[in-house]
């Protein structure tokens, strides 16, 4: 069975899981494809033959981060194939205890939506998280892009990546939703830098698309469909249809993903 690693997933529990997803749609005044539990989208991925998920979800508030972080650990033990990523927030009164929390938990990384959060990446708030993502050797996912906003445009990112050279950065959505190009010219060339495709395939041209994975290197592109927001079956014809090679297709639907989260070399 072809393996495939969707790296952009978002749950919540059931009892808010509706709740969330349509507080989301209204967000980006969009409907959802799904409800956005573990159990769905496991069922659901598999019926569209994907077989390993990266899971998260984001605290809007600082009181949020560690019954998420231990939301997120449970679900990674019940499902099979599944890695974590923790939540954080900028004013949480002891960020040091929140990353240990999520160092314990056995979580993979931290995903930041500075747009959903208010915090612009490169808003000094944030720079503890950063440093201790850098120290540990965690994964730092940021929602990047939307042109409604300001606060995760590309041009935040640079600064951060240049503060923290040893900071393993994933840039959501080609790096900059809607923001394509201006992204792919100033992230491409740094390094420990990679991208996902999520909620970005539906918004460009097939050859847009072949060239932005070209440009970025197909070995730092990750595929990933934001669960609950599309359709698993129409996200990955997206990414089949692109005119790909077999080699740079295994590569963005799981070999990198594999050595960044599920720890394969």
């Amino acid at each position: 069975m072809q393996k495939i690693i969707d790296c952009h997933c978002h749950i919540y529990p059931e009892k808010i899981a509706e709740k969330a997803t349509e507080s989301i749609g209204r967000f980006y005044s969009l409907p959802m494809a799904y409800h956005g539990t573990a159990a769905e989208m496991i069922r659901c991925r598999e019926a569209a033959g994907i077989t390993h998920s990266v899971i998260f979800s984001v605290a809007t508030k600082p009181s949020q981060v560690r019954s998420i972080n231990t939301f997120v650990a449970e679900e990674v033990g019940t499902f099979e194939n599944l890695c974590g990523l923790g939540a954080a927030h900028p004013d949480s009164d002891d960020i040091e205890g929140d990353i240990r929390n999520i160092l314990d938990l056995g979580l993979k990384g931290v995903k930041l939506h500075p747009d959903i959060q208010g915090i612009a990446i490169d808003d000094p708030r944030c720079f503890k998280i950063y440093e201790l993502c850098e120290k540990h050797g965690l994964l730092l996912l940021l929602h990047m892009g939307d042109t409604r906003y300001d606060f995760s445009r590309p041009e935040r990112l640079v600064k951060v990546l240049e503060r923290y050279p040893g900071l393993r950065v994933i840039g959501a959505h080609f790096g900059g939703w809607g923001l394509w190009k201006e992204a792919e010219e100033i992230l491409k060339n740094h390094r420990d830098f990679w991208v996902d495709c999520s909620s970005s395939l539906a918004f460009m041209s097939a050859d847009e698309a072949l060239r932005l994975i070209r440009s970025y290197s197909a070995e730092r592109v990750l595929f990933g469909t934001d669960y609950p927001m599309w359709d698993f079956d129409a996200e990955l014809h997206r990414f089949r249809s692109l005119d790909l090679t077999e080699s740079e297709r295994q590569m963005i639907l799981w070999q990198n993903a594999e050595k960044l989260f599920f720890g394969g070399k």
